[in-house]
C-alpha cells in the first residue's frame, strides 16, 4: 500500500476526519435530558446573564481554544485554501487534545483580507477560551494578530511564528551555554524573512540577543537598509552590514537559523562560520542543509532541523499546548511578551535535568543528557507540560494579564501530571519505545486474515517491528492481492517449504521426545503456523510471536506451553488485561490461564502482572481481590488463600506496595479504602488487581470492557521464556498493533536482562 493510499484511509475510515464533539455529561435519562436542556439549561443561562465571569464556570469555554486558518500559508503546501487547509487543522485539534487536553474547533474562513479575518474572529470571542491562528500568509498576519491581541480580551497566538520562535529560542540559549557564547555578542543570520523568522528574531533580542547582530536573507538576498521594498516588519532588522547574499552574510556567523527552503546552505557556506557554530535547518520536511552534511562539514557544530530522525527537533509541539494551557488555567487575557520568555526558559532549564527512565526506555535508547545532541528535551517527554504551563501561568500574574492567578503551583504541577496520565495513552511509550529500539523480528500466524495484514503493513510502516508472516505463502500473497496489500519488505515463510524446516521439526522432536511425541507427529505439528512461528522463536529466528486471531485462545496459547518453558523471574505462566479508562488504567490478573490456582500460583500471577504495569511504565499497586475486607471472613480456607499468596509476594518483592485481602470497590475507591482502613498498605488506590480465580477475573474484564466503555488491551501472556502473545478470536487492527507493541517490548526487555546478567 502506498503512502498517499495509507494517509487517505487514515483521514476516511472509518468515520471522515480526525475530531468528533464527545458529550461531558451523563445524557442518559429524562432527568439528564431536563438538565442538559430545558427547563434546568435556564439556571445556567440565568447566572450568566447576571455575571458574565460565570460562562466560565458553566460551560467549556475556558477550555475551548479556536484553530482559525483561511489557508493562505499552509506549511509546505501554500495558498490552498479553507477546505483544503481543514485536515490540517483537525490535526492541530489533536495536537491539542493530545499533550495538553484542550478542547478545539476548527475554524476554517472564507477571508482574504485581513479586515474579514478580523472582524469573524472578533464575532466569535464568546464562543472560546483562546485563539490559535494557522497558516495565514505574511504581511497580513502580522495586522491580524496585533489588531485581534488589542481587540480580544482571550488569549491570541499565532503558531507559525511563536511557537517556532520559543522552541528555537531554547535550542538557541542552550547552545549558547554549551559553546560558552553571550547571546548579546552573537551574530545571527536568517535563511528566511517570513513571520516565523521575524517572531523568532524578536524573542530571541527578548532573551538577549542585539538586533544589530541579526541578518534576514529573504528571497531578494540580505534585508539591508538601502532595499526600498521593505515591509516594517523587515525594517526592523535591516542591517547596515555590506554583505548581501547568504553566503557573505555567514562569514564569521555564529548562529545559522533556516525557515525558508530545502538545500539553500552548502557545506562551503558554513566553512567561513566562527568556531562551533550553531546550526538550527528546520525547513520542513528537507532541512536548508542536510544533517550528515553539515555534521560532515562542521563536527564542532551543533546541529538542529525540524526532522524526527535527527537529534534536537525544533517541533512546534513542544509549545503551543503547553503555552495555551497555562494561559488557559490563569485566565490570561493575552500572551504577552514575558509568558513567551517564560516557556523558552522552562523548555532550556528542563533539558539540563536528569532525563528519567520512563523517556529513555520510550525512545529507546540507555542515556541522553544535556549536550550537543540534546539542546531541547524530546517532543514526546511528558515533562513538557509540568514545566511550561506552570511557567506560562506565573509569567501571566507577573505582566498583570491573569484573571485568576494560580496560587498554589506545585499543586497546579500535581493536577497537570495527573493530566498528563490520561492524556498521554497507555500505549504511547511502548510504541515510541518499539519504534525507536533495535528492530524486532516479530511472527504473525494468520497472515490471510485482513486485520493481521493491515496491522503487518502498519507495523512495518511506522518501524513498530520487523514482521515475518508464515503460513501457507500463496495463500497469503493471494489474499493480500485481494486486499490489494503490497507486501514489499515483509518477509513471508511458508511453513512447509521453508530451508530451515527441518531443523525446527527436529528441535521440536528434542523438546517433545520423552512426553510423548515421536519425530513424525513432530513434522505435523510443524505445518502448523503456530508451532512453527513459536519453534522460529525458540530457535532464535524470530525474537516475538502474535497469534490468535480466529482461534481459541487456548488452541493458541498450548504450543507456546509446550515449547518454552517460564522466564528467569517467573515460575509459572499467567495471563493479564489491561483495562483502560478516561482517568486510569487497571491491570488485572489472571482472567485466562490459570483456573483454580493455590496460594504459590496467586502469587506468581500477582508477580507477573506487576511485571506488566511496570512494562507499561506504571508503579503497582496490588490488591489481592475476595469477598472479605481484610479479616472479615477469616475461617474461610479461599480468604486464606489470597492472604497466604500476599506473604510470598512480600517476600520475593519486598518492595512491591500488596495488600489485602479486599473487596473489589474496597480496592479502586480510595476514599473508601483510607477511610475504613487506614492501616492499608497501600498508597493510592490499586492498580494491578488479582482476582482469586479464573472465573471471576474472566468475568469482571468482559463486563468492563462491555459496560463501562473501557478499552481492553489483551490477553497478555506473560511468564515465558520468550515473548509470545495471543490477540483475542476477533481481535481489531489497532489490538493487533497494539500487542505487537507490548510483545517488541517484552523483547526489548529480554535483551536488556542478558545485557545485565
Amino acid at each position: 500500500m502506498d503512502d498517499d493510499r495509507t494517509a487517505l484511509q487514515y483521514h476516511s475510515e472509518p468515520r471522515p476526519g480526525k475530531i468528533a464533539v464527545i458529550p461531558t455529561k451523563p445524557l442518559d435519562t429524562q432527568r439528564d435530558l431536563s438538565l442538559a436542556y430545558t427547563p434546568g439549561v435556564a439556571d445556567a443561562c440565568r447566572e450568566i446573564a447576571a455575571n458574565s465571569e460565570a460562562v466560565f464556570k458553566y460551560t467549556s469555554r475556558g477550555n475551548l481554544v479556536a484553530v482559525v486558518t483561511n489557508g493562505t500559508a499552509v506549511l509546505g503546501l501554500g495558498d490552498i485554501g479553507p477546505l483544503a487547509a481543514k485536515p490540517v487543522m483537525e490535526g492541530k485539534a489533536n495536537l491539542f487534545k493530545k499533550f495538553a487536553d484542550i478542547d478545539v474547533f476548527d475554524i476554517e474562513l472564507n477571508a482574504r483580507t485581513a479586515d474579514e479575518v478580523v472582524a469573524v474572529v472578533k464575532a466569535l470571542e464568546p464562543t472560546f477560551g483562546g485563539i490559535n491562528l494557522e497558516d495565514i500568509k505574511a504581511p497580513e498576519c502580522f495586522e491580524i494578530e496585533r489588531r485581534l491581541v488589542a481587540e480580544l480580551d482571550i488569549p491570541v497566538f499565532h503558531d507559525d511564528q511563536h511557537g517556532t520562535a520559543i522552541i528555537s529560542a531554547a535550542a538557541v540559549l542552550n547552545a549558547v551555554h554549551l559553546t560558552s557564547r553571550d547571546l548579546a555578542t552573537t551574530r545571527i543570520v536568517f535563511s528566511g524573512a517570513g513571520a516565523a523568522a521575524i517572531a523568532c528574531a524578536r524573542l530571541y533580542c527578548s532573551l538577549g540577543a542585539l538586533a544589530q547582530n541579526v541578518v534576514l536573507v529573504d528571497t531578494k538576498g540580505v534585508v539591508h537598509k538601502g532595499r526600498t521594498d521593505l515591509g516594517a516588519e523587515k525594517e526592523s532588522f535591516a542591517t547596515s552590514l555590506p554583505a548581501r547574499t547568504l553566503a557573505e552574510a555567514l562569514v564569521g556567523a555564529d548562529i545559522f537559523v533556516g525557515l525558508s527552503v530545502a538545500n539553500v546552505l552548502t557545506a562551503e557556506m558554513i566553512a567561513g562560520m566562527a568556531p562551533k557554530p550553531i546550526i538550527l535547518a528546520m525547513a520542513n520536511p528537507d532541512p536548508e542543509i542536510p544533517y550528515e552534511v553539515a555534521r560532515s562539514a562542521r563536527p564542532d557544530a551543533i546541529v538542529a532541523t525540524g526532522r524526527s530522525d535527527h537529534p534536537n527537533q525544533v517541533n512546534n509541539v513542544l509549545g503551543f499546548p503547553f503555552v495555551f494551557r497555562g494561559a488557559l488555567d490563569c485566565r490570561a487575557r493575552k500572551i504577552t511578551e514575558e509568558m513567551k520568555v517564560a516557556a523558552t526558559r522552562a523548555l532550556a532549564a528542563l533539558t539540563r535535568e536528569d532525563v528519567p527512565d520512563s523517556v529513555l526506555r520510550a525512545y529507546g535508547i540507555d542515556e541522553l543528557s544535556f549536550g550537543p545532541d540534546y539542546i531541547i528535551p524530546k517532543p514526546f517527554d511528558p515533562r513538557v507540560l509540568l514545566w511550561v504551563a506552570p511557567a506560562v501561568a506565573e509569567a501571566a500574574a507577573r505582566s498583570g494579564v491573569a484573571r485568576e492567578p494560580i496560587p498554589n503551583l506545585e499543586a497546579y504541577r500535581e493536577w497537570l501530571h495527573q493530566l498528563v496520565e490520561r492524556s498521554r495513552g497507555l500505549m504511547s511509550p511502548l510504541l515510541r519505545r518499539a519504534r525507536s529500539g533495535p528492530r524486532k523480528r516479530i511472527v504473525f500466524t494468520e497472515g490471510v486474515h485482513a486485520q493481521v495484514l493491515r496491522a503487518v503493513q502498519i507495523c512495518k510502516d511506522e518501524g513498530i517491528a520487523t514482521p515475518v508472516l508464515v503460513g501457507e505463502e500463496s495463500r497469503i500473497r493471494k489474499r493480500a492481492a485481494e486486499l490489494h496489500f503490497d507486501l514489499t519488505g515483509i518477509e513471508v515463510i511458508d511453513s512447509r517449504t521453508a530451508p530451515f524446516a527441518e531443523d525446527l521439526i527436529d528441535g521440536l522432536w528434542k523438546i517433545r521426545q520423552r512426553k510423548g511425541m515421536t519425530q513424525g507427529s513432530a513434522r505435523a505439528k510443524l505445518r502448523d503456523p503456530l508451532y512453527f512461528g513459536v519453534m522460529m522463536v525458540q530457535a532464535g529466528l524470530a525474537d516475538g510471536m502474535v497469534g490468535g486471531l480466529g482461534r481459541a485462545y487456548k488452541a493458541t496459547l498450548r504450543p507456546a506451553l509446550r515449547v518454552l518453558g517460564t522466564d528467569a523471574h517467573s515460575n509459572a505462566v499467567s495471563g493479564a488485561y489491561v483495562m483502560i479508562f478516561q482517568d486510569r488504567m487497571l491491570f488485572l490478573g489472571d482472567p485466562t490461564v490459570n483456573l483454580h490456582p493455590s496460594a504459590e500460583r496467586i502469587a506468581e500471577i500477582a508477580l507477573n502482572t506487576a511485571r506488566v504495569a511496570e512494562t507499561f511504565g506504571q508503579k503497582p499497586k496490588i490488591a489481592m481481590l475476595s469477598y472479605s475486607d481484610f479479616g472479615e471472613y477469616d475461617e474461610d480456607p479461599e480468604v486464606a488463600r489470597m492472604r497466604k499468596a500476599i506473604e510470598i509476594v512480600r517476600q520475593r518483592r519486598p518492595e512491591l506496595e500488596i495488600d489485602g485481602e479486599m473487596q473489589a470497590d474496597t480496592a479502586v475507591n480510595w476514599e473508601k479504602l483510607k477511610t475504613n482502613f487506614p492501616f492499608s498498605t497501600l498508597t493510592g488506590p490499586a492498580n494491578v488487581l488479582i482476582f482469586p480465580d479464573l472465573t471471576p477475573g474472566n468475568i469482571a474484564y468482559k463486563l468492563l470492557e462491555n459496560l463501562t466503555g473501557a478499552e481492553a488491551l489483551g490477553p497478555l501472556v506473560v511468564g515465558l521464556q520468550r515473548p509470545i502473545s495471543v490477540i483475542p478470536v476477533h481481535a481489531t487492527v489497532q489490538e493487533i498493533v497494539n500487542v505487537t507493541a507490548y510483545t517488541v517490548n517484552q523483547a526489548l526487555d529480554l535483551d536488556e536482562q542478558k545485557r545485565d546478567e
